[in-house]
Order: structure tokens, then sequence, then C-alpha cells
């Protein structure tokens, strides 16, 4: 499943969980209850990697994800 967020500079990033499709233990973030995440720009950005929790895709606000990716971006 896929995730589309739009930040204030109008840049479209689609996010993804890698590792969908394989078991749960493997698509975690070791010693961790977060998953990877890789979120791609739809503009000249670098795609970057996120840990978000088990259900992002529909418990995790925009803002919050938006704020994930710029932290990542800085990294």
């Amino acid at each position: 499943m896929e995730r589309e967020v739009t930040d204030g500079e109008g840049i479209t990033w689609t996010c993804v969980q890698p590792l969908s499709g394989i078991s749960e233990a493997a698509a975690q973030v070791e010693g961790q209850d977060a998953y990877w995440v890789v979120c791609t720009p739809s503009g000249g950005a670098q795609s970057v990697r996120v840990q978000l929790g088990k259900d992002w895709q529909t418990d995790c606000p925009d803002e919050t994800l938006l704020e994930k990716i710029a932290a990542a971006q800085e990294d």
C-alpha cells in the first residue's frame, strides 16, 4: 500500500513500505515497534527512508509524516 502527501513547497511524496508482502518480523525495524518506509518525491529532491509505526498508512497524520521526511532530508 502506498500513501501520498504534499509538502508546503508543492512536492508530492509517495511513501511505501518496501518490504510489504513479506513477514511482519522482516519488515520491522530491529528492536523497535517501527517499520521502514521509503518516500519518493515528485520533484528533484532525493528519496528518503523513515521509521514509522505499524499502522502508518492510516494512523500517522500528514503533518507528522512530512516532519519525518524533512528530518530525513537533513541527515
